[in-house]
């Protein structure tokens, strides 16, 4: 009989609850504690955000382009995106480290619920991306930003970016429990990450033309970004995030579909 066979006891709710506490503050923790994912997930975006700002400001001039105090205002929501991606790749190489460790042979083992594996990576995904996002936007209001719904309006940038962070976090641990590879998980970043080259995530669609225009229509993240671009230079606007976190739960509920897939074929490799 495989590792995995057998009577499993049962759990209460309580118990359950602390596991995924227990799992998810290991993951806040161990992100905190690794600077090789903390670092390039702040400084990278931060680092676009900075030569994108200088590089295009004059753009700002273009007729037709929305009516910002700068370039930094317009794309700081995609600097918040961008976070989210580097950010939440973390998930999935822990996640990987695990399995190649063998920490996740000990936890298959032992009696804990099998979702709080899952839920564990995930949640460290999302209370990072809430920070981070908090992050940029002390940082950029050193340089000037200003968000034009004030902090309710960075309250809900927030919440859509730790739900976006912990949908691409999910992703990134399925792709790990299919290939238990760390360096597989960081080799499959560029799939996700052009997506936002493809979106209007630093210029505006209606001043795109051809078949560029037609990707970032089509582009989820365009509408994503759009409805957080709003709350900053515009002011606050329900419906727009409504959009962006409705497309942000899009992303969750396909990579939590997408992991525990991925956590059913890899537990049933052990029953074999």
């Amino acid at each position: 009989r495989g590792r995995c066979s057998g009577h499993r006891p049962r759990r209460s709710a309580v118990s359950t609850l602390a596991q995924y506490l227990a799992l998810s503050r290991r993951s806040v923790l161990g992100t905190i504690r690794q600077p090789t994912s903390v670092i390039p997930s702040l400084m990278f975006p931060l680092l676009f955000l900075a030569l994108s700002a200088a590089a295009f400001d004059r753009a700002t001039q273009l007729p037709g382009f929305p009516r910002v105090d700068s370039f930094l205002q317009f794309v700081v929501s995609t600097t918040i995106v961008q976070g989210c991606l580097f950010g939440s790749i973390a998930a999935g190489g822990d996640m990987a480290t695990d399995i190649e460790g063998g920490f996740f042979d000990r936890l298959v083992a032992s009696p804990v619920a099998r979702t709080s594996i899952l839920v564990g990576r995930v949640m460290g995904a999302v209370a990072f991306g809430f920070v981070q996002a908090w992050v940029f936007f002390g940082i950029t209001t050193i340089f000037g930003l200003d968000v034009q719904a004030g902090p309710a309006g960075m309250l809900l940038i927030s919440i859509v970016g730790a739900t976006l962070a912990g949908g691409f976090g999910a992703i990134w641990v399925a792709f790990a429990l299919r290939t238990g590879s760390a360096e597989a998980v960081r080799g499959s970043f560029p799939l996700l990450f052009s997506l936002l080259f493809l979106s209007s995530a630093f210029f505006p669609r209606d001043l795109m033309n051809g078949w560029f225009q037609t990707a970032a229509d089509l582009n989820p993240l365009s509408h994503l970004i759009e409805g957080l671009r709003a709350q900053v230079i515009e002011g606050l606007d329900l419906g727009q995030f409504a959009t962006a976190w409705g497309i942000a739960l899009g992303v969750f509920v396909i990579g939590t579909i997408a992991s525990s897939l991925a956590l059913r074929s890899r537990l049933a490799a052990y029953q074999t």
